[in-house]
This record gives structure tokens, sequence and C-alpha cells, in this order.
């Protein structure tokens, strides 16, 4: 069954951690990766920082980082395509060997936060032996499989979160006005309303925080609490 992980990994064994140690409060989250080859990694990466001089040079002096090319400027943030080529073994055996994806990936300060999606637990596993034999961080905070809906399990919602929200929304709670109560979805579903009521709150922060919030958050929600 496929299973969905929420990994840290050190910054120092991994790409950009030059980069991350030299500027401090810069933010980078990885927008997409696919695999070059054996060796390398081309991610899509959004950086935040307050100084984009400071950045660059730190960038420049990467040794994770073979190139790097600016795609749009916003700012106070910047969309890069880089190539990784050095310290990314660990995300490489993800996607190469175990036929993994990256969910979502968020790097500040000493360490990136990732969220894989994997074959099955077995895979999971085998990568944890691989960073092991090899030495690198690959400590694991969170696992769930999928079941029932890929949607449902990639959203990081419990079936009963799931199940609630889709009835409330088949049946116009979320309608302005609202054509049903938050009593009238409890009778429907047979459970109380003050589960409903848990239900609806811990699905919003669930989808809040694997749809639109990105950061640390977005790896500390447990969906197989089932509330």
């Amino acid at each position: 069954m496929s299973t969905i992980a929420s990994v840290e990994l050190a910054a120092e064994e991994f790409a950009l951690g030059r980069s991350l140690a030299e500027v401090p409060r810069a933010e980078f989250e990885v927008v997409r990766v696919v695999a070059h080859d054996g060796d390398s990694l081309v991610p899509y990466v959004r950086v935040t920082a307050e100084s984009f001089e400071e950045f660059d040079e730190a960038l420049d002096a990467d040794p994770s980082v073979a190139e790097a090319t600016l795609l749009d400027d916003f700012g106070d943030e910047r969309l890069y395509r880089m190539e990784w080529v050095e310290d990314v073994l660990a995300l490489t055996h993800v996607l190469i060997n175990a036929r993994g994806a990256v969910l979502e990936m968020y790097g500040t300060g000493d360490q990136w936060r990732v969220r894989l999606l994997l074959p099955d637990r077995e895979a999971l596993s085998s990568t944890a032996e691989y960073c092991h034999d090899n030495d690198l961080t690959f400590e694991v905070l969170n696992i769930y499989e999928l079941s029932g809906s890929v949607s449902r399990g990639e959203f990081g919602l419990s079936q009963a979160q799931y199940e609630v929200l889709l009835t409330a929304a088949q049946q116009g709670y979320f309608d302005v006005p609202r054509d049903v109560t938050m009593a009238d979805l409890a009778d429907s579903l047979d459970v109380s309303q003050q589960a409903i009521s848990e239900r609806l709150r811990r699905g919003h922060a669930n989808l809040v925080d694997n749809t639109i919030r990105v950061g640390q958050q977005a790896f500390d929600i447990d969906p197989s609490s089932g509330r």
C-alpha cells in the first residue's frame, strides 16, 4: 500500500547546505524536483531571503549546486532552476531506486523537511537503511498509508475527516447561506454534533497545512488520529 512519510534531513549533509548555513534567514521551498540521472537532481526552488546579494554569493560557492538559473524575481522572493550534483544521495535513492515522489520539500536553518510518497513501507525502510549505511540523517517524523482515496491521503485527511468534508460540501454546508446545519450533518452521518465539529476543524487544518501553508507546520499533522 502506498505510504506517505514526513522526514527530516540534515542541511549540512544535503543540497544547499552551505547556502542555508551562510544565509540563516533564507527559506527554500522546492516546487518541483526531477531526477536527471543517478548523480544529479534538477529542482525548481522558490527562495525567500532578506538579501539576495548575500544569497547569490553563497549560492555561487555552494558545492552542491552545479548550475542555477533565475527564472522569476518577485522582489523578496525568487524562483530558480538548479542542478544539484552532490550531497543528494538520500533523495536520489528515493526517486530512482525506491520509485518515490516528493510531495513537499522545505529547507531553513540547519534542516530540510520532506514529505514523500513511496510505493510501500518496504521502500521507506530500504531508504532509511540506505541512509544509515551511508551515514546520512534520515529521521522519520510521521508515516501514514493511503487507503480509500489517493486525494484524501495526499492532503493528510483521515477517512472520517474526508467523509465529513465531502458530505458537508454535497449538502450545502459551505454555501452562503447554508443549506444544512452541523446538526443536520450529524444526523446524516449518525455521529454526534461534537464529532462533526472536531472533524470539520481538523479536516480544515489538514487541508490548509497540506495545500496552502508551507513549512514545518505541514509536517506536524497526524492524519491517523481519525478525528
